[in-house]
């Protein structure tokens, strides 16, 4: 479990920090103003996008091969600037996984995706690299995708920390509700192929992102 540590800290150089996970412009739009509202937002974000990032990355630390899931997640990702966003943090995510936990299963995805692969994919292979299973993979996705909001909500709003931790805290049965779907649907889809794979979306994250990408002035990059 302490790879599993080392690969879930914010503080591992994956580039993470510097994406608000949506959080950014849904302050803006006053979607986000304190912990409830942000609960909420966070609530929402893990059972559709997060649920389908765990999916892919539990599904890569099985062992399906990485670039059928890369266009796998490809094509859940309809908005062009979180395709971009998610190759950008893949591509940061695969030097830091390179260095701590060296693979051929990491070099050859690297060799085939020089701009780098969907992060969740990158994620998945770089837990297998670890020796973590599909369900740590999971664990990793899943509070990734609620954790960057709530980081980036105590900078956007000055939001107490400890609020913010706590609205982590509560949502934790739900992770392990998403962590426990997105590996049994990685089970399945090796045999069944990425189409077995969760596909959730959330069409006011995507335009927001498609928003977010042409402000002139931004704290954060997604």
């Amino acid at each position: 479990m302490g790879a599993l540590l080392v690969l879930s800290d914010g503080r591992f150089p994956a580039g993470g920090h510097a994406h608000s996970g949506g959080a950014e412009a849904a302050v803006a739009a006053g979607r986000i103003r304190d912990a409830a509202s942000l609960a909420a937002f966070c609530r929402g974000r893990l059972h559709t996008v997060g649920l389908t990032a765990a999916g892919l990355a539990a599904a890569a630390a099985a062992g399906l091969e990485p670039l059928a899931l890369d266009d796998a997640a490809d094509a859940r990702t309809p908005s062009p600037a979180l395709r971009a966003t998610a190759r950008r943090l893949g591509r940061q995510l695969m030097r830091a996984a390179r260095a701590t936990w060296p693979s051929p299963g990491l070099d050859a995805l690297a060799a085939a995706r020089p701009r780098g692969a969907h992060q969740p994919v990158v994620l998945g292979l770089t837990a297998r690299a670890a020796a973590l299973g599909p369900p740590d993979a999971a664990y990793a996705a899943g509070y990734e995708a609620v954790s960057g909001p709530a980081t980036a909500a105590v900078r956007l709003l000055s939001l107490d920390p400890f609020d913010a931790t706590a609205v982590l805290a509560r949502l934790a049965p739900e992770l392990d509700q998403v962590v426990a779907r997105a590996a049994d649907a990685a089970r399945r889809a090796l045999d069944e192929g990425p189409g077995a794979l969760p596909a959730a979306s959330a069409p006011l994250l995507d335009i927001a992102a498609e928003q977010h990408a042409t402000w002139s002035v931004r704290l954060f990059a997604s």
